[in-house]
């Protein structure tokens, strides 16, 4: 029986990158099959309930308001508009809706309001709820466990290294707080990175160590293949070839045993066939839906299909973790407290970055 370890380095998870591919295929799976059903994979739905307009500077992402993609943005969705996407989203076969919110971080008062009775509003359905809002406060962090949220998304992107190449505007010291005031409440952890902004398998294996030898390691690792958009400073990176992807999903199955790998970004560019691999190598989660997001995704019908194809039992809600109670507003022990956090602006130059966001559209 394969143990959680905490101390990986960076060069023994690099020696397990690097091993013929039939071996590590072989150990991923052998482990996967130890933890987890391999028949079942959990269909999760992603939600833009705010598009666009972020001031960060993220080189890989869209919805930054200082290049010139064709996004176009939305303020926050009602409760209602969500409530009926979630419905959707559980006729189709998924157990849970993560809502993505293109903000720095969470500020206190009517639009955290609103999000909170969204978490509340879906939890009700019988679905698990996650959520993306940049940086949090313990207390805001605190006030989302009370309503109901499953689980908390905030990726570390790649390693503390390369962190410097394609972010600016926030420190990666921030995204490891967040991660730390979520791990204060009862809701689970969601983070991991992408791949394909240009990094190095040494930068890969360092995000792993930084995941990894978290204790407890996140019950969710999401892995991105870089979905290049026009206008963003990463728009001339190269697709990342399926061979990477695999042997990406193989060793984080194989240093976070427990954990549920998700295969998320970049679906598009792979067949089934690849992405039976990654399946067969400790992928046990996707996300359906026609957009990721602002970027495209596998239509639900072809996923079912595939589905359908491979054996694949789409995941039931709450199996990993039990469902959270609901507290209603009119009950919160945690009440807003107006905070204005500190986090960290480095504001060092990216010459790409800057470079994109001088583009004329």
């Amino acid at each position: 029986m394969s143990i959680t370890k905490h101390n990986w380095t960076k060069d023994e998870i690099i020696s397990i990158y690097n091993k013929p591919l039939m071996d590590l295929l072989y150990e991923a799976a052998s482990i996967h099959r130890e933890h987890h059903d391999p028949n079942v994979v959990q269909v999760s739905t992603l939600l833009s309930i705010k598009t666009g307009g972020c001031p960060e500077d993220c080189g890989y992402c869209p919805q930054a308001a200082r290049y010139h993609t064709e996004i176009e943005g939305n303020d926050l969705m009602t409760v209602n508009q969500v409530k009926a996407q979630a419905l959707r989203a559980k006729s189709n076969g998924s157990s849970r809706v993560c809502m993505g919110a293109a903000w720095r971080n969470v500020k206190d008062g009517p639009e955290f309001d609103q999000v909170l009775e969204m978490v509340r509003t879906i939890n009700k359905l019988e679905m698990e709820v996650c959520c993306t809002l940049g940086m949090i406060t313990e207390n805001q962090a605190q006030r989302l466990a009370e309503a109901g949220l499953y689980a908390y998304n905030h990726n570390l992107d790649t390693s503390e290294e390369y962190y410097k190449e394609v972010i600016s505007t926030r420190g990666f010291e921030d995204r490891l707080q967040t991660i730390e005031n979520v791990r204060k409440t009862n809701v689970t952890v969601c983070s991991g990175g992408i791949i394909g902004m240009g990094e190095s398998i040494e930068d890969r294996a360092g995000m792993l160590v930084a995941l990894s030898t978290l204790n407890p390691q996140p019950e969710s690792v999401p892995i991105n293949a870089l979905v290049a958009v026009e206008g963003t400073p990463l728009e001339d990176e190269k697709p990342v070839e399926i061979w990477e992807m695999i042997r990406m999903v193989a060793t984080t199955r194989i240093i976070m045993p427990e954990t549920q790998v998700r295969l998320s970004a970049g679906r598009m560019n792979m067949s089934r066939e690849g992405q039976a691999i990654c399946f067969f190598a400790g992928a046990n989660s996707i996300f359906a839906g026609d957009k990721l997001l602002t970027t495209p995704n596998p239509d639900v019908n072809e996923d079912m299909k595939m589905f359908e194809t491979l054996g694949l039992i789409p995941q039931k809600p709450f199996i990993k973790v039990m469902q959270p109670n609901t507290v209603e507003a009119s009950d919160s022990k945690f009440a807003p407290l107006g905070e204005k956090p500190k986090w960290s602006r480095p504001e060092h130059t990216i010459e790409r970055n800057l470079e994109a966001s001088l583009k004329v559209k």
